[in-house]
């Protein structure tokens, strides 16, 4: 059986991958291949595809991987009824009474502000020495 997965190249810390047919039960880095059918940039968004081949191959029963699938719905390419779509995964969050966008606003209080004494309230200084 083939599949449609992405291959990785590029170098350390910036992978590039090449979208590739080959055999499922090998390993993606083994190199042995069918044919290459395009390539996808994860950085730019970039996605060159030779079309006509992914066609070819889905047509004939390659399988593809989920992330192949969304690139190639992405470009436009016609998936046959039995690939089937990824989906999301809905994970719950643990103790979410302890998120900050979970607690209850707390009231801000301001403080009063203090006045300034009064010159009238102030002892002087005849008065204390007298």
């Amino acid at each position: 059986m083939l599949a449609i997965r992405l291959q990785r190249g590029g170098r350390k810390a910036y992978p590039v991958y090449r979208v590739v047919v080959q055999e499922a039960n090998r390993h993606p880095l083994s190199g042995k291949i069918v044919v290459q059918i395009g390539s996808y940039n994860p950085h730019t968004k970039e996605t060159v595809l030779n079309k006509e081949l992914a066609e070819k191959y889905l047509t004939n029963g390659a399988q593809p991987s989920s992330r192949v699938v969304l690139v190639l719905k992405k470009e436009g390419i016609k998936l046959p009824k039995w690939v089937k779509e990824p989906t999301k995964k809905q994970v719950a969050v643990k103790n979410a009474e302890k998120l900050r966008k979970n607690r209850p606003v707390e009231p801000v209080v301001d403080a009063p502000a203090e006045e300034p004494e009064t010159p009238a309230e102030k002892p002087t200084e005849e008065a204390s020495t007298e």
